[in-house]
C-alpha cells in the first residue's frame, strides 16, 4: 500500500451515528471478486431514493462534494459485521481519511491495512468539522499522521494513535509488506530446514 503521511483536501459530512457496514457496503455488493471498483456502491441505499434514482440531496451526490478527501461522521463507525469491502469502498470513492468520535474495532483495523487514516477526535471536534463542511464545502482540512493532529483555518486538534500502526502507515506496509521485511530470516529457515520434511513453497 502506499504510504500515509499527510492528507489534505475538503470534507464531506455525514452526522449520523452508528454507521454499520452494511450500510458503508451492502451486502449484494459482496459477492464481487474485485478488490478494486466498489466506490460506486458507497452508501448504495443512502445514496438513492424509492425509486432506485440517485438522490441528489446525498451528500456524495452533490457536485461540491465530488472531490472531497475526508469524510467527517458519528460515533460507533463502522460497526455491524466484519468486511473488507466497507473500507475498500471507501477508499475507492476517493476518502483517504475518516474523522469520527470513534470506531468499531474491526473496521478500523481493516481501514489501517490498506492505508486508510481513521481519527478519532472529541464529539465537540467532529462537530466543528462537519458544521465546517456544510457552511463551507471548500474549506481545506489538514490531517497530518506524522504530527497527529488535525487543522484548519481557525481550529487545531490532537489525536492518538497506536505507535505500531503508525509505522506501518508511515511506511506503507500492509500485512505482506511486514511479512517481507524479514525475508532474510524466512530464507535462513527455509535453508535449515531438514531435506527430509516438506518444502514450505509448495
Amino acid at each position: 500500500m502506499d504510504p500515509v503521511r499527510v492528507v489534505e483536501g475538503t470534507l464531506a459530512h455525514l452526522p449520523r451515528n452508528n454507521v454499520d457496514t452494511d450500510q458503508i457496503m451492502p451486502k449484494q455488493w459482496l459477492k464481487r471478486v474485485e478488490r478494486s471498483g466498489y466506490g460506486q456502491y458507497l452508501f448504495y441505499d443512502w445514496a438513492r431514493d424509492a425509486t432506485g434514482e440517485l438522490d441528489p440531496e446525498f451528500i456524495l451526490n452533490r457536485p461540491e462534494y465530488q472531490h472531497a478527501r475526508i469524510l467527517v461522521s458519528g460515533a460507533n463507525f463502522g460497526s455491524g459485521s466484519s468486511r473488507e469491502h466497507a473500507p475498500w469502498g471507501i477508499q475507492d470513492w476517493g476518502f483517504e481519511a475518516v474523522i469520527a468520535p470513534s470506531f468499531a474495532d474491526i473496521f478500523y483495523t481493516n481501514c489501517t491495512k490498506i492505508g486508510l487514516l481513521p481519527v478519532s477526535l472529541h464529539p465537540k471536534e467532529v462537530r466543528w468539522l462537519t458544521e465546517l463542511s456544510a457552511a463551507d464545502p471548500q474549506a481545506m482540512v489538514t490531517v497530518d499522521l506524522p504530527d497527529e493532529t488535525v487543522s484548519a483555518e481557525g481550529f487545531l486538534a490532537t489525536f492518538d494513535i497506536d505507535p505500531f500502526i503508525k509505522h506501518r502507515l508511515l511506511n506503507g506496509l500492509d500485512d505482506i509488506g511486514l511479512t517481507m521485511k524479514h525475508v532474510a530470516d524466512i530464507d535462513a529457515f527455509e535453508a535449515a530446514r531438514p531435506s527430509r520434511l516438506p518444502s514450505l513453497g509448495s
